[in-house]
C-alpha cells in the first residue's frame, strides 16, 4: 500500500467525487465523518513519532522564525498581490482571501511527513499558528478584503480543532507509547501505525471530496477564476517558503516542512466561518471548499517533487 500510496489516494479522490455528485444527500453524512477520520489520520501520524522529543522542535528558533516569516508576512503578501488579479465579486475576494491567510495545522504534518519533512517542528508549532492566525487573520481581512465580512469572525472553530485534531490525537497517542514501552510491544506499535497510514488517509479524502463536491460543481462557473488562483498560488507559495528557509539556513526536512506549511492551508479548520457569513456572501463557503480540492491534488505532486527538488544534501 505505501508503495502504490498516490494511487491510492487519487482512487480514494475519484470514488469520493463519484459518490457525492451522484448522491449529494450523503454530504453532510461525509462531513460529519471528516473530523473522526483526520483525528484517526493525526492520531496514526503522532504514534510513528517520538513525542517525548516532539517539544524539542520549538528549541529550533530559525526554524519557528522561518515558520512565522513564511506564513505571516510572505504568504499574506502573496495572496495580497494574488487577490488583486481575482475578476470577482466580493464573496470570492472573501472566500479566497480567508482560506490562504490560514496556515494548515492539521494534515500538513502528515503531507510534510511522507516527503521526508520535520514534522516534529510541525507539530510543535502548532499551538503557536493557531494563536498567531487568530490574531493576524482580522487585520489582514480588513485591507484585502474589507472590514464588514469579517465583523463575525470566531476563534471557536480554531479552539475546537486544536482539542480535537491536535491535542486529544496527540494525548492518545503519547498514551499509547507509553503503554507499549511498559508491555515492550513498541515495536508492533509502531508498525501497526504505518500499516494504518495508507488507509486512513484514504478515508479523509473520501470524505472530505465526497462532501464538498457538490457544492464546487453547483457553483463551478462562479469558482474558475478563484481555482486557477489556488492553482498558482501552490508553487509560489513553495517557492517563497523555500527562499526564506535557505535565507535561515534550514536543513533539506526542515526546508521540506516549510514548504509544506506555505502551501498547505486551514481550509477544514475556516469553513464554518465562511458558512456563518451573511448570506450575500453565501459562495465564500464554495470558494473554501474549491481551494481544499485544489490542495489535496497539489499535495499528492508535493509528496513525491519536494523531496526530489529540497534533497537531504541540501543545508
Amino acid at each position: 500500500m505505501n508503495r502504490q500510496q498516490i494511487l491510492l489516494y487519487l482512487v480514494s479522490i475519484a470514488a469520493g467525487s463519484a459518490l457525492g455528485i451522484a448522491l449529494p444527500s450523503l454530504s453532510d453524512q461525509l462531513g460529519f465523518l471528516i473530523t473522526p477520520f483526520l483525528g484517526l489520520l493525526l492520531y496514526i501520524t503522532f504514534l510513528s513519532m517520538p513525542l517525548t522529543t516532539a517539544l524539542q522542535g520549538l528549541k529550533d528558533l530559525r526554524f519557528i522564525f522561518a515558520l512565522m516569516v513564511t506564513n505571516f508576512i510572505a504568504v499574506p503578501a502573496l495572496v495580497f498581490a494574488l487577490s488583486r488579479l481575482l475578476v470577482a465579486g466580493q464573496a470570492v475576494l472573501i472566500g479566497v482571501a480567508l482560506v490562504l491567510l490560514a496556515p494548515c495545522v492539521d494534515y500538513v504534518i502528515v503531507f510534510s511527513g511522507l516527503a521526508g519533512g520535520a514534522n516534529q517542528k510541525l507539530l510543535a508549532a502548532t499551538p503557536l499558528l493557531l494563536v498567531v492566525q487568530m490574531m493576524l487573520i482580522p487585520v489582514y481581512m480588513y485591507f484585502i478584503a474589507g472590514k464588514s465580512p469579517m465583523e463575525i469572525f470566531s476563534p471557536e472553530p480554531f479552539i475546537e480543532a486544536l482539542i480535537l485534531l491536535i491535542l486529544i490525537p496527540l494525548a492518545l497517542a503519547w498514551s499509547t507509547q507509553v503503554f507499549a514501552k511498559k508491555h515492550s510491544v513498541i515495536r508492533y506499535v509502531s508498525h501497526s501505525a504505518e500499516l494504518c497510514m495508507v488507509p486512513a488517509m484514504m478515508g479523509t479524502l473520501f470524505c472530505v471530496v465526497g462532501s464538498q463536491i457538490h457544492s464546487v460543481s453547483t457553483h463551478f462557473e462562479a469558482l474558475v477564476g478563484a481555482a486557477i488562483l489556488f492553482g498558482a498560488f501552490v508553487p509560489l507559495a513553495a517557492f517563497f517558503a523555500y527562499i526564506v528557509g535557505r535565507s535561515y539556513r534550514l536543513p533539506a526536512p526542515a526546508l521540506r516542512a516549510l514548504a509544506f506549511s506555505g502551501v498547505t492551508r486551514n481550509s477544514l479548520v475556516v469553513l464554518p466561518i465562511a458558512l456563518a457569513l451573511p448570506p450575500e456572501f453565501s459562495l465564500a463557503s464554495s470558494v473554501v471548499v474549491t481551494q481544499t480540492l485544489v490542495e489535496l491534488l497539489a499535495m499528492l505532486v508535493m509528496i513525491k517533487a519536494i523531496p526530489i527538488l529540497i534533497k537531504s544534501t541540501s543545508t
